[in-house]
């Protein structure tokens, strides 16, 4: 069971969740420190005092973005076990993620803040896409192994999370729609599945 939270842990939660509020509400720029106070429920010198700048604030938003994508890093590939099966459990573990309503929400601000300023979210692009590489690496080692006769890793890595996004996280996103049903969750990742195998010629 985790402990609670201190109260200056509890203070600088409210902060983080006050920011991604007011970010999503009215964008980086027109948000200000007081208005981010008043929403997490502080003094504006307890948010200073968490936060030196507005900056520090939105870089710790990109740093729990990333640190929500590296708690769940994808299984390594087993030779020993079929590949659809591997499939499967590679894809439900990034359709969870994908459907967290935290790291929606982290996703939202930040990637509104990346058409604004690219500048501002270069890093998190870059550890994204480095995260995100880690399906490559599964797919390089399933080829290698025999498994996958036609597909190019890389090509193959960006089909396979670009068909759960168009359903699990783009529409969410953008249009602020609801995640996915159970049921539709499992429908998509059973036919990402079966069309991948398909495309890449796969003993599963």
């Amino acid at each position: 069971m985790n402990a609670p939270l201190k109260l200056t842990d509890r203070k600088r939660q409210a902060i983080v969740d006050a920011a991604i509020a007011e970010f999503r509400a009215t964008g980086f720029e027109a948000t200000s420190m007081d208005k981010i106070a008043a929403t997490a429920g502080v003094s504006k010198r307890t948010v200073y005092n968490h936060f030196p700048s507005k900056d520090e604030l939105f870089a710790q938003i990109l740093h729990e973005l990333w640190s929500s994508t590296a708690a769940m890093p994808p299984p390594p590939y087993d030779p020993a076990r079929p590949l659809r099966d591997q499939l499967h459990q590679l894809l439900n573990n990034k359709m969870d993620m994908l459907q967290d309503g935290y790291f929606l929400d982290l996703a939202r601000v930040a990637i509104a803040e990346a058409i604004h300023s690219p500048a501002r979210a270069q890093e998190m692009v870059a550890r994204l896409t480095e995260k995100e590489e880690a399906i490559t690496t599964w797919l390089r080692a399933a080829q290698a192994d025999g498994q996958l006769t036609r597909a190019d890793p890389v090509l193959a890595s960006q089909m396979l999370q670009g068909n759960l996004k168009t359903f699990a996280f783009w529409p969410q996103v953008t249009l602020n729609q609801p995640p996915l049903d159970a049921e539709t969750q499992r429908k998509v990742v059973d036919a990402t599945v079966e069309m991948f195998l398909s495309y890449a010629n796969a003993t599963a």
